[in-house]
């Protein structure tokens, strides 16, 4: 197999991979946030019923967060590897290519990278909210009994 198209699809295959991770973050925590507009706490009897509904898809935003800067650096590893076997079958040592090859693969953990951050601020945000939601409930049905 020729070593270029290797170099490709790792490149494409791993870029891609972060690429739909950081779409479905972006989705999931837009997804939340319109429904946590909507959420009428008053319908739900228990506090495990509401907060079963409030955490539905966070764990992926945080998976996605936690994960992406390994995907990053399996992709840097490979290219590292990659860029090593070149060197060895060439019995020239051309330095541009190194350098270059070497850069592009670095390239992989900055976008790992560029996932994990906004994923976690994401999952952050959205844990904060559900603390919020949660103790808005408590409130409420103190309220209850109460009056």
């Amino acid at each position: 197999m020729n070593i270029e198209l290797i170099k490709d699809m790792l490149d494409y295959g791993i870029i891609g991979i972060l690429g739909i991770m950081s779409f479905m973050a972006l989705w999931f925590w837009i997804e939340r946030l319109l429904f946590y507009k909507t959420l009428d706490i008053k319908k739900f009897e228990t506090k495990e019923e509401l907060e079963i509904v409030l955490t539905n898809n966070i764990n992926i935003i945080s998976t996605f967060g936690s994960n992406a800067p390994y995907i990053g650096l399996l992709g840097t590893v490979f290219g590292i590897i990659i860029t090593f076997y070149l060197m060895g079958q060439s019995s020239d040592v051309d330095v541009k290519m190194i350098m270059t090859s070497l850069a592009l693969a670095l390239k992989a953990t900055a976008m790992g990278l560029v996932v994990a951050i906004p994923s976690i601020i994401f999952y952050n945000h959205l844990a904060r909210k559900i603390e919020v939601i949660l103790a808005r409930w408590d409130i409420e049905q103190k309220r209850k009994i109460a009056s």
